[in-house]
């Protein structure tokens, strides 16, 4: 199991692996992105076509039953009420007035007299669908599929007006095997005016309790229209388009789109993994070859102006001249678990350079930034302590910044820091303000000294939504019985606003860049201020 574990590790770890991983699941991602995306689109387009079609079809129904109704109102406004040259004319009249009256008849006894005589198209003598109070409804009165024969007669009193089929055909476009039904009984019995016949009800719970319009199932679109009359109620019922078939054309467009970013998302993963190896690779070497440099950030008393310390920074200066980022190169140690190394390889290195400026002056003190893994690990005080011993360094002269981000786990990292702290370290918190360490767990934290990040320096008298984040830290840590650092000074006004607020420290390019171990313990030893005027990066 170990080995099948180990050997698993092993190809996941290899590049071209990795990036054809990455192409599978993006395309994979993105395929099925695509598909959900156009169905989705499709669906709701459906939908949108269904109320349409619905809401024009019940406009045109209403237009239909309302001039059938007027039809037949205006036959039994009419005197006569027997089948002669009057009511012949009056059934004519009333076809040639509504454009939705296909046929009137006027029924007596046995000889039913109609506006079309030897062509009677309605069932006359059949009982009505519905009967109300004042009409009668006759639907599907014929299932032959000839447009010239009723689909809706209405009657009042001894009067017929009748729609055809061809009329509602006209207004109402069905699609193949959809129908318009007529709902009766309450909703119980469903008759075809138009189409084959559906089952009936179309699901299990109907009516829907949701009251939409339109009911969508697996294979229909069912719409429900509302009508003026509560004798019956209209449904129209289509079955749903074929989305597969719909679905080919756009996704034939999207799917190598997908391709294209899963195959540039695997190259680009191909590339990252390869350079963070190459990188990583180069900077063991550069840690054997010495092309690591440890450069110091002199810190300042801003009443006196005096130096009391400075921050050990890292910088990689390759054999071409080029320097690296420490932006680039710190996370990458930080994750492959190099940066114990170059942790411990900057204690050595100050010590080294450092070591009798420390011991002539111990008022000085340098602090060093600690990862993660060693606030989390109690590694780093043996490791300071053998080292403080073959130089024979104060312990308060080697102090240890640790950011709010590094704080992961708060109980090891408090107990680690104070272990620190008695064995005589001062602790600090680096880049105050930037992470998510709140007040309740720095009371509690074992620390001498917040240093303010210099995005809220810069902000100072400038930017009016973080200009008063800084003395608002300043006044916290004062409350807290802690001293303050800050960063990035770059102005005498920055410098002097912020000694009248109370910080004790400052570092910044106002008063020196970065230095080497010589200039800085030339600026040590002159006693003096020295503010550098090129980049020390270049001459280190």
């Amino acid at each position: 199991m170990l080995f099948a574990t180990a050997a698993l590790r092993s190809n996941l770890g290899r590049p071209w692996i990795l990036a054809t991983l990455t192409a599978i699941a993006v395309a994979l991602l993105l395929s099925a992105g695509s598909y959900m995306l156009v169905k989705h689109a499709l669906e709701q387009s459906e939908a949108e076509q269904m109320n349409a079609r619905g809401e024009r079809f019940l406009d045109r129904l209403e237009q239909i039953f309302g001039q059938l109704r007027e039809g037949v109102d205006q036959l039994a406004a009419q005197p006569s009420r027997q089948c002669d040259a009057p009511m012949l004319a009056a059934l004519n009249q009333v076809g040639f007035d509504y454009r939705f009256v296909f046929e009137a008849a006027f029924v007596n006894g046995n000889q039913p007299c109609s506006s079309r005589p030897g062509r009677a198209t309605a069932d006359l003598d059949r009982p009505p669908d519905i009967e109300g109070p004042t009409y009668k409804y006759w639907l599907n009165t014929s299932t032959e599929p000839n447009d010239n024969l009723a689909a809706l007669m209405l009657g009042r009193g001894n009067f017929r007006v009748s729609t055809s089929r061809g009329h509602l055909t006209d207004v109402v476009d069905l699609s193949d095997n959809g129908s318009l039904l007529v709902l009766l009984d309450k909703g119980q019995r469903a008759v075809p005016v138009l189409g084959p016949p559906q089952v009936w009800p179309p699901t299990r719970n109907w009516p829907p309790s949701s009251g939409d319009a339109l009911t969508i199932t697996a294979d229909r679109l069912i719409y429900r229209m509302s009508t003026k009359s509560p004798d019956y109620q209209l449904v129209l019922i289509t079955p749903r388009i074929n989305l597969m078939a719909r679905l080919n054309s756009p996704l034939w467009l999207l799917f190598p789109a997908s391709l294209l970013i899963a195959i540039f998302s695997g190259w680009s993963v191909l590339v990252l993994v390869r350079q963070r190896r190459t990188l990583n690779g180069e900077l063991q070497g550069a840690l054997r070859r010495g092309e690591i440099r440890v450069l110091y950030q002199p810190i300042f008393d801003l009443s006196s102006r005096r130096c009391v310390g400075a921050e050990a920074l890292v910088r990689w200066r390759r054999p071409d001249g080029t320097l690296t980022s420490p932006d680039l190169f710190i996370p990458l140690a930080e994750n492959t678990g190099l940066i114990r190394e170059i942790t411990d390889f900057v204690l050595q290195q100050l010590l080294e350079q450092l070591g009798q400026v420390l011991r002539a002056n111990p008022h000085l003190y340098i602090s060093v930034n600690l990862a993660a893994c060693d606030v989390m690990e109690p590694r780093i005080g043996t490791v300071v302590g053998q080292l403080l011993d073959l130089y024979r360094v104060s312990p308060r002269q080697i102090a240890f910044e640790v950011t709010e981000r590094g704080l992961i786990d708060v109980v090891p990292a408090r107990e680690n820091l104070q272990s620190l702290r008695d064995l005589g370290h001062q602790v600090l918190i680096d880049d105050f303000g930037t992470g998510y360490c709140s007040l309740a767990y720095l009371q509690t934290l074992p620390v001498d000294c917040l240093k303010i990040d210099k995005a809220f320096i810069d902000a100072l008298g400038h930017d009016a939504a973080s200009s008063g984040v800084a003395p608002h830290i300043i006044r916290m840590a004062h409350a807290l019985d802690l001293k303050v650092i800050a960063e990035g000074i770059e102005s005498e006004a920055q410098a002097i606003l912020l000694g009248s607020e109370g910080v004790n420290y400052g570092q910044g390019w106002l008063f020196a860049q970065a230095l080497n171990s010589r200039q800085f313990s030339e600026l040590v030893t002159r006693g003096r201020r020295k503010k550098i005027g090129r980049r020390v990066e270049d001459e280190a």
